[in-house]
């Protein structure tokens, strides 16, 4: 049994709940905020996808509610403590779980700077606990079947691929702070740019475009990763829709010998074309990415195995691409790693 306590009951902290309240092998022990009405659940967060935050936490029972996350940190009925803060506050706490020998789990980004991120690699090093970023879309149904359709050279070579993830902006004071939240570069583009790095690897240069609306970084821009072997790899996000507008995230992936198109909104939403064949409608196991992380998660600490289909490295260099992509815009030049 592991037992885990969750901090921060946002829209993350309340999705990854809902996912161990759903487990017989995991014991919910604590829940923390600063914000009394998130912990009672007369307040509670939304998500932007179907299927996220869908319980609230007025019902949990037998459940220690905590404002102070130093009762949470340290504490010696809680083995893995999953943070969901903001993400400018990752690296401290992050810091202190590893310090306490707890597991952690830390939704992504990993931290706010690379050079913040790093500070937690070299903590995990030296911690007993297991550290697992929640970079969700490396378990997303359907965005698996396509790393795997990439890996094994079912289609041939990659010649283009394309992502798109585009939303309104959901508001709020941490979400219009560049400093704290780093615009949708940071937030919400970064779930694509992982997913480029976990298919094809670290690009050796990055030149993007875009502009600031809402925040004083990057809210809406397109990057083309640079891959001496794959000739075009492009991903736009954004959070600059105007309101009302619905969120989605669609990929499509040019192959020498076939085409795989996912749109979110479709009843099925992976579709594959091939040459002299009618449209393939690719099964797409309807089950979040959060569960399958949080299995593996759950897998990898009572197994006492380190993660391997994300580790801290793998989301360290996921937030060097994602400066150097705003760098990028900023410059207007194109930016080597």
């Amino acid at each position: 049994m592991v037992r885990v306590g969750v901090v921060g009951l946002g829209m993350m902290g309340l999705t990854h709940l809902d996912v161990y309240r759903k487990r017989s092998d995991v014991k919910i022990v604590a829940i923390c905020d600063s914000d009394p009405k998130r912990l009672s659940g007369e307040a509670q967060a939304a998500g932007n996808v179907e299927g996220q935050a869908q319980s609230g936490v007025a019902e949990l029972q037998d459940v220690q509610r905590l404002t102070d996350i130093y009762q949470v940190i340290g504490n010696e009925e809680i083995d893995l403590v999953d943070i969901c803060l903001p993400t400018d506050l990752h690296m401290r706490f992050g810091c202190d779980v590893l310090k306490a020998g707890q597991h952690l789990m830390i939704e992504k980004p990993l931290a706010r700077h690379a050079k913040d991120a790093l500070q937690l690699v070299e903590a995990a090093k030296t911690s007993p606990g297991i550290v697992f970023v929640g970079h969700c879309m490396r378990y997303w149904p359907g965005w698996t079947w396509l790393r795997d359709a990439i890996q094994d050279g079912r289609y041939g070579k990659v010649l283009s691929a394309k992502f798109t993830r585009l939303a309104s902006h959901p508001g709020g004071p941490f979400y219009t702070n560049g400093a704290r939240c780093g615009g949708a570069a940071l937030d919400l583009h970064i779930h694509d740019t992982d997913f480029v790095q976990f298919c094809f690897g670290m690009p050796t240069a990055v030149t993007s475009f875009g502009y600031s609306n809402i925040t004083d970084e990057p809210d809406h821009l397109i990057t083309h990763y640079r891959y001496p072997d794959v000739p075009m790899v492009i991903a736009e996000g954004g959070w600059s829709m105007s309101a009302g507008y619905s969120f989605h995230m669609d990929f499509a992936v040019n192959f020498e010998q076939a085409t795989a198109v996912y749109r979110m909104a479709d009843s099925s939403p992976l579709t594959l074309f091939r040459p002299g064949e009618a449209p393939q409608s690719i099964p797409v196991d309807p089950i979040m990415g959060y569960d399958l992380e949080i299995d593996d998660l759950i897998r990898c600490i009572t197994t006492k195995t380190k993660p391997t289909t994300v580790t801290v490295e793998d989301a360290y260099n996921t937030l060097r691409i994602i400066e150097a992509e705003c760098e990028s815009v900023r410059s207007g030049k194109t930016v080597a790693l």
